[in-house]
């Protein structure tokens, strides 16, 4: 499905022809590029882009496909990408993926879709309002599409932080630490971190190689050199989103095996209480016992007071161990 289609000229939008298969022989003509946009094709559908465009089979196969993970890969007519954009949905924890793939050629961008995410129609709102940005060519439509994937995973952490700061609260809470959800939580955020650094950790090593850092200085093709710099300054928020995501990984563990310390202690605690209950309930049992076997010959056993002591002696017994367990804090 191509949701949109459209030539750049000079920073500058212009229509692009009804049948697409002109428009990069008409970019390249005025010296633009075309831009197109589609939202999970059909096989059927990406044939006459593949043809019209020259698309790498591998590429295309991992476009339709779909499920890969964030990488760059160059091509001998063109330059292929993968961003994962993150949705977070606080009300239920939840961090879903979707996919970008990115063709870059010459004078030709060809942007595939899958599943929800950064909305590509406000990235070609914002390069059409920066007419010098977008002057810069094809180059300026990857760097802007990563950039507002990149700033997308900063507010992802800042919301995953503030709902961890909210579960840390229950699990340290006087009652909130003893619920039977509360594990199931803890273990359901970390599956949700998890998620999100499968989209944030493999996306660091293409960006430093579009921005020429560390070993990678060699020029990247259909790349525009002047862009370098644009693309350090996503490479460095991608750093502190990893930054972010490992903190949070961290700490969620910590989280977890407080909690996991805080059960097992709530749980000594229950075991002491019940075995000093079951040692009260031991003793006028045993005495009890004792004076219920029918022996004929027993201490005091025709005394007139034989029965009031008895009694006595299980109540002062009961009374001893009762403050004994609750000094020991058992009780």
């Amino acid at each position: 499905m191509i949701v949109d289609c459209a030539i750049y000229r000079d920073g500058h939008r212009t229509d692009g022809p009804e049948d697409f298969s002109d428009a990069l022989g008409e970019a390249r003509a005025e010296g633009g590029f075309v831009w197109i946009g589609l939202h999970e094709p059909s096989p059927e559908e990406f044939d006459l882009v593949t043809e019209e465009f020259g698309l790498h089979p591998l590429a295309v196969e991992d476009a339709l496909k779909a499920h890969q993970r964030p990488k760059l890969e160059v091509y001998e007519d063109s330059l292929f990408a993968v961003l994962k954009p993150v949705v977070y949905e606080p009300e239920s924890d939840a961090v879903s993926t979707g996919e970008l793939m990115i063709f870059l050629g010459d004078a030709f961008v060809v942007v595939v879709r899958h599943g929800e995410g950064t909305p590509l129609g406000a990235v070609r709102q914002r390069l059409e309002h920066e007419p010098e940005l977008l002057g810069k060519g094809p180059t300026s439509v990857l760097y802007a599409i990563a950039d507002a994937a990149v700033d997308h995973y900063l507010d992802v952490a800042a919301e995953l932080q503030n709902d961890l700061e909210e579960l840390e609260a229950e699990v340290f809470s006087p009652d909130g630490g003893g619920s039977r959800h509360t594990a199931s939580r803890i273990y359901n955020f970390k599956r949700q971190i998890l998620e999100f650094r499968r989209a944030t950790g493999p996306l660091a090593p293409p960006l430093a190689r579009l921005a020429g850092t560390g070993a990678f200085g060699a020029a990247v093709p259909f790349v525009n050199d002047k862009a370098r710099p644009f693309f350090r300054d996503v490479s460095d928020h991608l750093a502190r989103v990893n930054e972010s995501v490992e903190g949070l990984d961290r700490l969620v563990s910590d989280i977890l095996s407080a909690h996991l310390a805080q059960t097992s202690v709530r749980q000594n605690d229950d075991m002491r209480k019940i075995s000093a209950w079951a040692a009260m309930a031991a003793v006028p049992t045993m005495v009890a016992g004792v004076y219920g076997m029918n022996f004929e010959h027993m201490p005091e056993l025709r005394w007139v007071w034989g029965y009031p002591a008895v009694i006595a002696l299980m109540a002062g017994l009961e009374v001893l161990l009762f403050r004994l367990f609750k000094r020991r804090g058992w009780l």
